[in-house]
């Protein structure tokens, strides 16, 4: 039997409406009382498991040889952690009129979160771009993450992030970096176990997310959180993300050629240098913001959203650009050369 498949040419994508549903199910049955208890530590468990895993996949040798394109990693990380923050900080003038002050706490935390490594290697693989320089990228970008997002969220969000204190930077590295590092330390003897059911633990990954997304949001529901959102400000967040990543993804694009990188690495920058990892953001955003994190994780969401419908255009597009770059004739000033030489010898 064929196994059923997304259509290809659905816009949303299918872990996005799983996403929803399961926020649809928060909102109607909430986790209450000694439930929530449960939901809570569940969460953090699954968490847990979901930075031990990512631990255990990272081949640190792959990662020490990708330095050699070092040139291009600092690129894509000045753009996921300098660039991404500045834009985050300049939306600060658009409170209160367009944005409330809780949903400029989930978009500034949307610019620290680090890039995705999954999405940048499939659009930068159907966009004919240099694939290893994805993969490297997007994994030095999850590694320094681990790291960068909470110090960022420190510096920048302070009090007023849901919470943060001394205390949720501790919960970080016991909950996010002791278990990743753990799975480095154990990829010995258990990286080739993950590697071979990569599936069957890709499942244990989204279920953890959806799992933190569900408790996230029953705390939201329970607190009448929701009730601070209008659909205009909703509207006016998708607007400023949308002009974020327009930002990005001229900047990645010309800003690579500025610095003079060939095209097949331009690719790899601006698939990993314009996006957000919401497998990473929102076990993060729950630490971080506790009880606040329903509407923190929200601008994450929209953007995860967005950015794939816009970078899968975009990537058909560079697919299309590079299939015509190579099937074009030679240049003019090459023929005449050909002929030129052609005379000479005759």
């Amino acid at each position: 039997m064929k196994r059923l498949r997304w259509p290809s040419w659905m816009p949303i994508d299918p872990y996005i409406l799983l996403l929803l549903g399961t926020v649809g199910l928060a909102a109607l049955f909430p986790a209450r009382g000694s439930a929530a208890d449960v939901a809570s530590g569940a969460s953090t468990a699954a968490v847990a498991l979901l930075f031990f895993l990512y631990g255990a996949r990272l081949s640190t040798r792959e990662a020490l040889d990708g330095l050699r394109h070092w040139r291009l990693h600092v690129t894509v990380l000045a753009c996921t952690f300098l660039v991404f923050p500045l834009l985050g900080l300049a939306a600060r003038g658009l409170v209160p009129v367009i944005l409330t002050h809780p949903l400029y706490q989930g978009l500034l935390f949307l610019t620290l979160v680090p890039s995705t490594v999954q999405s940048s290697i499939a659009f930068t693989s159907m966009a004919r771009g240099n694939v290893p320089a994805a993969i490297c990228a997007g994994s030095f970008s999850s590694l320094v993450g681990i790291v960068a997002t909470p110090l960022l969220a420190a510096s920048l969000l302070g009090g007023s992030g849901g919470g943060f204190s001394a205390d949720s930077l501790l919960k970080i590295v016991l909950q996010l970096l002791v278990p990743f590092l753990a799975g480095q330390l154990l990829r010995r003897w258990i990286g080739g176990f993950v590697t071979r059911r990569k599936r069957v633990l890709g499942l244990v990954d989204r279920g953890s997310i959806l799992l933190v997304v569900y408790t996230a949001f029953s705390v939201g529901v329970v607190q009448g959180i929701w009730h601070q959102v209008s659909p205009a400000r909703l509207g006016g967040l998708v607007v400023v993300e949308a002009v974020i990543l327009a930002v990005m993804l001229l900047l990645t694009w010309y800003g690579g050629k500025a610095l003079r990188f060939g095209r097949a690495d331009r690719i790899a920058i601006q698939f990993a240098g314009s996006k957000k990892s919401l497998a990473a953001g929102l076990p993060m955003a729950s630490v971080l913001f506790g009880a606040q994190a329903a509407l923190a994780v929200l601008p994450l969401m929209l953007f995860h959203q967005m950015q794939l419908i816009v970078c899968a255009v975009i990537a058909k597009r560079r697919a299309r650009e590079g299939a015509a770059e190579v099937s074009a004739p030679q240049p003019a000033a090459a023929t005449r050369t050909a002929v030129g030489t052609g005379t000479r010898s005759g």
